[in-house]
């Protein structure tokens, strides 16, 4: 049989897919929950909670897709939860699978299908391997995968698993077995092909599609674990490149790929092209497995390290096109010298998927569509170091992002806009008192002299801040939601003032069913969550310019700061007026803020943080606050100050033994970083010294939130504070940061240094430690040298 026959043939299989249900069996018991005994489901296991007692599980019979009966799952906890099927199905690698739902969720929370794979001993290798998510709230929607079984797994269980508060409906769930893939590739195909250079060694393993790397400096062997998605038709060695046709199982489609050896570095590059529709996210290559002792180095905001050992890492999908994924588009594995990392070269439509194998963190990239379609042409660097650790990692990806053209340093910036310099180590203000000039006095008075004052003043009051010494005046902006005028009407007491309401109904953007985006949620009147819709990407800059563009003729601000922009993803708009792609969408987002910055010439702020904005902004709200671990619902009710901790807050936000500074590896001297409005120095004051330390260690400003209560009632330790990281941050601000090192083996004390001469040294631990020049440096102290 030919290979053209082949994929035919897996075509005609694939398409039982379109019928699964009138030509496959549904390996559910009670998938419809039709079955009950004592007004019980048969065929399915209570509900588990992580904190029990938070939900429950019951039969309705007023709510359900099909029959008589839906299952209705309440949970109540901020964790997750998992409904599970009885049946543990026995099978195959290459087994090709079909999973379906419908799903209607009530509230904030999120729901997924998909199967725990079992190995033979028993042990559950992934927990929602296949999976497919939905987030509420949602009417009744179908969830549906396809999925290929890996080496390794002899069963699966299948269960619907959901995160945060909801109601989930769960009804006409079903599993259906399409073939196996593995009967499609060819049998006289040689087990391997290999090419290399002077550093590394290059081994295509084709019965499994998977790639091992030997690096030559070290003897450090690589080696991937079969997601078991692909299969291997042709494959070919052209000189110094691999090059195959992959069969996609879950979409049928043939994926050309090309692995190009770099001649002289150890690098080598991977290139994806498919023409066809991509209904879920393509998992190629394959993750590599990492070995004890070693951690993973992921650019999540500010930066974090993952111990592919810690049990307490839940498995999380991170997109690469947007802030609150991934800030700059590569993830890495080292053990403090030697290790990998992967570019993504087209972020675009990417995402990365930390999970675990053999009972180890590692990470595989995934491949998004781009508005259904496989699109354009995906690549990927693979870089293998053999010394320097999350260092290298950072400095290779800054020489990448030069030549990328994402390199613009503040030194640059401020010979364009000379306000940049009243940026450099400036204290973040918000307070929304009146008589603003008395507080500001104030803090100069005290020795607070450098201030971002972000809170919007009246005319009078921009002009006499601008007359002060070291003030830099702001004020927020947003460039993303606008409510349905009917809703507003009936259900709000007013819009928000930045709001484009002008863009309704006609600029709003519209997703693959013609219906609005929604953007914030807003309580009504009836006290329910009312989402705003959002304002197209493509049509943003012209709202800006108008609004912008007037306001100054008599507010004469010197900043503003952007909301949403870069922590909300590209997104695609199916507007027949302005349709996007997430392409696209970024390059519209990246002209409004350049619109901002050079038209408008405005120190510019934006929210979270991207790497494709470095060349367009001055400085980052929220770059310093790691995403998933900030307090709960950090974007509301700012103000408030927590006495109690949360543990994701003290373990991960200011835990010293995850945090890396990734981004100011890379761009401390190209953009200035902040802490979260949400999430500011002052917010938890019993970790506001811990924060101070990160501030100095990373060379980075604070952010402080106050009422005049507020204010009055701490402003001895406000000055401290300010004194402590301002003088540092002034310091470096225009300086690259070149190092960063660990002292001690429990990463309590730690090292950075700046292309400046200057060396800050911070202890987080409770001990004194001995620094070179016989001094003790006291715990949660901190110790500076600059060059002379």
């Amino acid at each position: 049989m030919s290979i053209c026959q082949k994929t035919i043939l897996l075509y005609s299989m694939l398409s039982l897919y379109c019928c699964s249900e009138a030509t496959s069996a549904n390996l559910i018991t009670n998938g419809g929950f039709e079955e009950t005994r004592q007004g019980q489901a048969l065929g399915w296991m209570d509900l588990w909670t992580r904190k029990p007692g938070l939900g429950e599980v019951a039969l309705d019979k007023q709510v359900s897709h099909s029959g008589s009966y839906a299952a209705r799952i309440e949970h109540r906890g901020e964790d997750d939860w998992s409904f599970s099927s009885e049946n543990r199905l026995d099978v195959k690698p290459g087994d090709l699978f079909t999973i379906q739902a419908w799903v209607k969720i009530k509230g904030t929370g999120n729901t997924t299908i998909g199967v725990i794979t079992y190995d033979e001993k028993g042990n559950a290798l992934e927990w929602a391997f296949g999976e497919r998510t939905s987030a509420g709230p949602l009417d009744w929607h179908l969830l549906r995968s396809r999925f290929v079984i890996p080496r390794n797994v002899v069963a699966i269980g299948p269960r619907l698993i959901g995160y945060r508060p909801a109601t989930v409906w769960l009804d006409d769930f079903s599993l259906t077995k399409e073939g196996n893939v593995m009967d499609m590739r060819p049998k006289d195909m040689p087990e391997r092909l290999s090419i290399s250079n002077a550093a590394i060694s290059l081994t295509l393993h084709t019965v499994d599609a998977t790639l091992s790397v030997t690096d030559k400096r070290t003897g450090q062997n690589w080696r991937q674990r079969s997601l078991a998605e692909v299969v291997i038709l042709r494959s070919a060695k052209v000189g110094d490149s691999i090059e195959m046709t992959l069969l996609h199982g879950p979409s049928g489609m043939d994926v050309q790929t090309v692995l190009q050896l770099e001649p002289d570095s150890p690098e080598f590059t991977v290139a994806l092209s498919a023409k066809g529709d991509l209904e879920q996210p393509l998992r190629f290559p394959h993750p590599f497995v990492t070995e004890p002792g070693t951690y993973l180095t992921v650019p999540m905001n500010e930066g974090i390290s993952y111990p592919v050992e810690d049990k307490t890492i839940n498995p999380m999908r991170l997109i690469t096109y947007g802030g609150h994924g991934i800030c700059m588009p590569f993830w890495g594995v080292t053990d403090g010298r030697q290790g990998h990392m992967v570019i993504f070269e087209t972020p675009d439509d990417g995402a990365i998927r930390i999970q675990r194998t053999d009972e180890k963190l590692c990470i595989a990239p995934e491949w998004d569509s781009q508005k259904g379609r496989f699109g354009y042409t995906r690549r990927l660097r693979y870089v293998f170091f053999d010394k320097g650790g999350h260092v290298a990692v950072c400095k290779r990806y800054r020489s990448y992002a030069e030549k990328a053209g994402l390199l613009k340093t503040l030194e640059q910036k401020r010979k364009e806009n000379p306000n940049v310099d009243l940026l450099i180590g400036a204290v973040n203000v918000w307070c929304w008192e009146k008589n603003a000039l008395s507080i500001v006095r104030e803090m100069k008075s005290l020795g607070i002299e450098r201030i971002l004052w972000s809170h919007r003043e009246q005319p009078d009051a921009i002009k006499a801040m601008n007359e002060m010494d070291g003030v830099l005046s702001s004020r927020y902006d947003i460039y993303q939601d606008l409510m349905d005028p009917q809703v507003v009407e009936q259900q709000l007491r007013g819009v928000h003032p930045d709001w484009t309401q002008d863009a309704w109904p006609k600029d709003i953007m519209l997703d693959s069913n013609g219906e609005p985006r929604n953007g914030w949620r807003v309580k009504g009147r009836d006290g329910k969550m009312y989402p705003c819709s959002v304002l197209c990407d493509r049509q943003a800059p012209k709202y800006a310019r108008q609004r912008v563009g007037a306001e100054l003729k008599t507010h004469p601000y010197r900043s503003r700061f952007i909301d949403t922009t870069t922590a909300s993803p590209w997104r695609e708009c199916y507007h027949p007026d302005h349709p996007m792609t997430r392409g696209e969408s970024r390059y519209w987002k990246m002209e409004l803020l350049r619109c901002i910055s050079e038209d408008m010439k405005l120190v510019t702020g934006c929210e979270t943080g991207h790497d494709a904005a470095v060349p367009y902004v001055h400085y980052f709200e929220g770059m310093l606050s790691l995403g998933p671990y900030r307090i709960p619902d950090a974007g509301r009710n700012m103000r408030k100050i927590w006495d109690e901790v949360p543990e994701r807050v003290a373990k991960f936000q200011v835990g010293h033994k995850y945090r890396l500074p990734l981004w100011e590896l890379v761009y401390h001297d190209c953009v200035v970083s902040q802490w979260y409005w949400g999430d500011y120095n002052n917010k938890l004051p019993a970790i506001w010294n811990k924060r101070d330390l990160f501030n100095i260690l990373y060379g980075t400003p604070p952010m402080f939130m106050f009422t005049r209560q507020v204010w009055s009632k701490y402003k001895d330790r406000f000055v401290q504070s300010y004194k402590d990281v301002c003088n540092v941050a002034r310091a470096v601000g225009y300086a690259e940061m070149t190092d960063h090192r660990f002292l001690t083996p429990d990463r309590n004390v730690q090292q950075t240094s700046f292309a400046n001469g200057t060396t800050i040294t911070v202890n987080f631990g409770s001990e004194l430690y001995p620094l070179p020049n016989g001094e003790k440096l006291k715990p949660m102290g901190y110790h500076l040298m600059a060059e002379k």
